[in-house]
């Protein structure tokens, strides 16, 4: 098996992507522009962003910026900047169609239908994302101000989706968990040492992992197929230099029903004689603070830590096998099998995804069974090579479709958008989660790519591939 290890040009490369920017952000605003003007124009306010963009390079210690820029374009934005057709179509197929016009298939139907999505979002309006990274409320304003005034100048110019972010206390999404801690392992990047490898990365036989080629995440470097390519073929990327340094990215805005979860929960609870807080870990597959169900099946560790060694450095298939410790059902095994469906986690590795994204909103009230009105939930973000490989196949295959966990046709509990997850807690009895309304609905989303720094001022200058 050939070695892909390679330099990685952070410099070309965007922030937030191989590594992220830490939880000293605490505000990030999400911002669809779209480019009501000629291209000559819009490349101009475009080429205003460059100077302003965070790349990938280490930052040195103390110099921490206060503010991040970061920028991704929609397939309208790259026609709304310009970009010829014969170019456009050297980009994915599932990118140029848009999460639109692929929701069904997503499961984004009955209340996630693009039908009520929020405004501006997936209907060809949104050109230009801007994410903006704040470590305080003013550093916020600032950036923000900044921005308007930026864009104030360039008639066509405006804001058609504005979502803003925090972290919860604790780092906690609204149904209680910690989240966004179990990242792949990259060769050269975030496996250095063998904490964040072991669990994050390739498991493989015996006891032992290794690091996914970077290739899996970021174009025009080596993925896993160059591994066994005696041509060592890249994989595919929009035309040079437009994909050199570029990622696909996933953006979906996802609302939470937090009273419904919790009431839920109280119930089946109360019925069983089993705790809330149980039946919510086996729903997840790990307890509120992070600890691993398969790991820690009665109690969670007090003492874990999700940068902690062995974080995520347990397995499914020879200790949980029939998921009694962790329910074959439960949302992590689901979203990442790890070994669990065989081969050693041959047919799991190649659909992981860097995850990144933030809550919305305020938290519901400790302890309160009614909503309130206010909205809340998560934006979820992920970063691949491949959108329908990576994060399409988990989402058709393995969240929405149960059968290759022989669970047929049950979609995950908690992300059933229809209506129609259900999920049984294996033991002696067993529990059965019932389908219930809703607990997590699609209020928007959009598919996008993240240039690298020398394909945004390709972009910006207006010049394509012969």
């Amino acid at each position: 098996m050939a070695e892909t290890r390679t330099a990685i040009d952070l410099a070309d490369l965007q922030g937030d992507i191989l590594r992220a920017y830490g939880n000293d952000y605490d505000c990030t605003s999400y911002a669809f522009v779209t480019l009501d003007c000629p291209p000559a124009q819009a490349r101009a306010w475009f080429a205003g962003l460059l100077p302003h963009v965070t790349t990938a390079q280490e930052w040195p210690v103390g110099s921490k910026p206060r503010t991040t820029l970061n920028v991704a374009v929609t397939a309208a934005g790259v026609r709304a900047l310009g970009v010829p057709d014969e170019v456009i179509g050297t980009f994915s197929a599932e990118f140029r169609e848009g999460m639109a016009a692929r929701a069904t298939s997503l499961g984004d139907v009955g209340r996630s239908t693009p039908a009520l999505w929020e405004s501006g979002l997936g209907t060809g309006q949104a050109h230009v994302l801007l994410i903006i990274n704040a470590w305080g409320v003013e550093d916020h304003r600032r950036a923000l101000a900044a921005m308007s005034l930026a864009m104030a100048a360039f008639e066509g110019v405006r804001i058609v989706h504005h979502q803003e972010t925090g972290l919860l206390d604790g780092a906690r999404e609204h149904f209680g968990h910690a989240d966004g801690f179990a990242q792949p392992a990259i060769e050269g990047t975030t496996d250095r040492g063998t904490d964040r490898t072991r669990g994050g990365g390739v498991p493989l036989a015996g006891d032992s992992w290794r690091g996914l080629a970077v290739g899996e995440f970021v174009l025009g470097y080596p993925d896993e197929d160059t591994r066994d390519d005696p041509a060592g073929a890249l994989p595919n990327a929009p035309a040079s230099p437009l994909g050199r340094s570029g990622t696909y990215m996933v953006w979906r805005k996802l609302a939470q029903d937090v009273a419904l979860w919790r009431t839920v929960l109280t119930k089946v609870a109360a019925d069983t004689g089993t705790s809330r807080d149980l039946l919510s870990a086996k729903a997840v597959g790990r307890w509120q603070n992070g600890t691993p169900l398969v790991t820690h099946p009665d109690a969670p560790d007090p003492a874990f830590s999700a940068v902690g060694p062995g974080a995520n450095d347990f397995r499914y298939h020879e200790p949980d096998p029939d998921g009694l410790r962790c329910p074959i059902g439960a949302h992590i095994r689901r979203s990442n099998p790890r070994d669990s469906i065989g081969w050693d986690g041959a047919l799991t590795y190649r659909h992981r995804m860097i995850r990144r994204g933030m809550p919305f909103g305020p938290a519901l009230p400790d302890g309160a069974l009614s909503d309130d009105g206010v909205p809340r939930g998560l934006v979820f973000v992920s970063f691949q090579a491949s959108i329908s490989r990576q994060f399409e196949a988990v989402q058709l295959q393995w969240l929405n479709d149960g059968n290759i966990f022989g669970l047929g046709h049950d979609s995950d509990f908690m992300l059933g958008g229809d209506g129609t997850g259900k999920m049984t807690v294996q033991g002696s009895p067993p529990v059965f989660l019932t389908p219930q309304a809703p607990f997590v609905t699609t209020r928007g989303g959009e598919y996008l790519f993240v240039p690298g720094i020398a394909a945004l001022g390709a972009l910006a200058a207006g010049h394509w591939p012969a």
